[in-house]
């Protein structure tokens, strides 16, 4: 896979997860994320290009699922996620955090 800069910085976290490939669930941490992408690693195994809906509770109490997400990479049992389906509360729950992170560094 050829080398892309990402339109989005992602900002470290350490925030739990729980994934879903074809009806099994996994649970994990996602490390980094931002508008259009995830990196977590978990207890279900994925594979380049499968498609996995995601659910979080950030550490402001607010529940942000990603209904479709496509795994774009796969280093062990750690995955990039890119982000393909939020509803519209999801998003502006993300992207208020997002913009309180930015304001911290």
């Amino acid at each position: 896979m050829p080398f892309v800069i990402r339109p989005y910085r992602r900002f470290p976290v350490n925030i739990p997860v729980t994934y879903e490939n074809w009806f099994r669930e996994g649970e994990g941490i996602v490390w980094n994320l931002s508008p259009t992408g995830w990196r977590l690693s978990g207890s279900l195994p994925l594979q380049r290009g499968d498609v996995c809906s995601l659910n979080v509770i950030l550490p402001t109490n607010k529940r942000v699922s990603v209904v479709a997400g496509i795994v774009r990479w796969v280093r062990g049992q750690d995955y990039g996620i890119e982000t393909l389906v939020m509803d519209g509360k999801a998003e502006a729950r993300l992207g208020t955090y997002i913009q309180e992170r930015m304001k911290e560094v």
